[in-house]
């Protein structure tokens, strides 16, 4: 009796001692064999708006799409770093690995479209536009109150990409804005870019990048994508797959459109208006474009795709065996926070609370990998 109890209160005290261990640990850091975690953010929607000087766009200002809420914003996710992994949200435990313990610093923040209003906030004379401008000088890495203060991963979205500009210069909106992501995410022999890519496709400008055992994927639009001049990308998808994800290792993709209702909404000729039942032309991408995309997805082991567009409502959900995550819009504050640590990728979705760094959690998510 006294050896099995003996053997018990040590058994205890090997628990106590890990956990006061995991207390004392740094965000990210790991026991022994234990694979070390990882962070990052997605947002969508930022739709920075400025034209001339502090002059916005027709409506930017009672839609809320202002400089002092993209600063809001920013403030919320360099806020993280000193933020705690929520135990509840909204009174239910969240699951969460690693729940009570310090966020850290995110590795990246990924972007999922829509980063300016209105195709980088172009006028009739081909220039370097302000809203691009306004976007570069808060979601480019940085120092201070007024930049992000880890590296952006860029993605483009409707808005960047599908007005056409003033004849003779029809696409100089949508070369802009690809040039930016280029630059940004394409290293050459004679040219470093800032925040490399280890795998980009010239033609759709879509690309992909490690974090830790993590393969992430940038589609814009959307993967499959062909409207406005773009150039498909699921040839180069399914190279990049199989090149970086045949080991079983998880997959995370971004676009702009989902699976929700506004996403997938065609035109409804009976009510005169594009709805998520209409039997129409597609408002944004057709069925036969999300069935091609997840047949290049199938082989693969894809823990989540995060999208934008629809910017007022938090979204977790699964379509076709894969989970989807959508955080409210950027200049409304929202953010998807993501960790995985090899065993566990959860996510949380929040929203900047104030001005001074404060957020609130509305939705998480829990999976235990794989």
């Amino acid at each position: 009796m006294g050896g099995r109890l003996w053997g018990a209160l040590r058994g205890l005290g090997a628990l106590m001692r890990r956990a006061l261990l995991l207390l004392a640990l740094p965000a990210g850091s790991a026991l022994a064999g234990e694979p070390p975690a990882l962070t990052f953010v997605f947002a969508s929607d930022i739709h920075a708006c400025l034209v001339a000087g502090d002059r916005l766009s027709p409506g930017c200002a009672e839609e809320g799409k202002t400089d002092a809420a993209l600063l809001r914003h920013i403030a919320a996710l360099n806020g993280l770093e000193k933020a705690i992994w929520p135990r509840l949200i909204k009174g239910k435990p969240t699951g969460f690995a690693a729940a009570g313990r310090p966020i850290g610093r995110p590795r990246a923040l990924v972007l999922g479209g829509d980063l300016t209003d209105d195709g980088g906030g172009q006028l009739k004379v081909p220039g370097e536009g302000r809203q691009l401008q306004q976007f570069a000088s808060r979601y480019t890495e940085g120092k201070g109150p007024d930049r992000l203060h880890f590296p952006v991963y860029l993605g483009l979205g409707n808005h960047d990409l599908d007005q056409d500009g003033a004849a003779p210069n029809r696409d100089w909106y949508r070369r802009e804005m690809r040039d930016y992501v280029e630059m940004t995410h394409r290293s050459s022999v004679f040219y470093k870019a800032p925040t490399p890519a280890e795998d980009y496709d010239v033609p759709s400008d879509c690309y992909s990048f490690d974090l830790g055992r993590l393969h992430l994927v940038q589609l814009h639009r959307f993967g499959g994508d062909g409207s406005h001049g773009a150039v498909s990308c699921l040839d180069w998808l399914k190279d990049d797959l199989k090149n970086y994800a045949a080991d079983g290792r998880p997959v995370v993709l971004f676009q702009h459109y989902g699976w929700d209702p506004f996403s997938i909404e065609a035109w409804d000729p009976a009510a005169r208006q594009f709805d998520d039942h209409g039997p129409g032309k597609p408002h944004w991408w057709s069925a036969e474009e999300r069935e091609a995309l997840l047949a290049v997805l199938k082989p693969y082991s894809v823990a989540g795709i995060f999208h934008g567009h629809e910017h007022d409502t938090p979204m977790i959900y699964r379509q076709e065996g894969i989970d989807l995550f959508k955080p409210i819009a950027a200049f409304k504050g929202g953010f998807a926070l993501v960790r995985f640590d090899g065993r566990h990728f959860d996510v949380a979705l929040g929203q900047a609370a104030d001005e001074k760094g404060g957020i609130t959690f509305t939705d998480g998510f829990s999976r235990r990998w794989p």
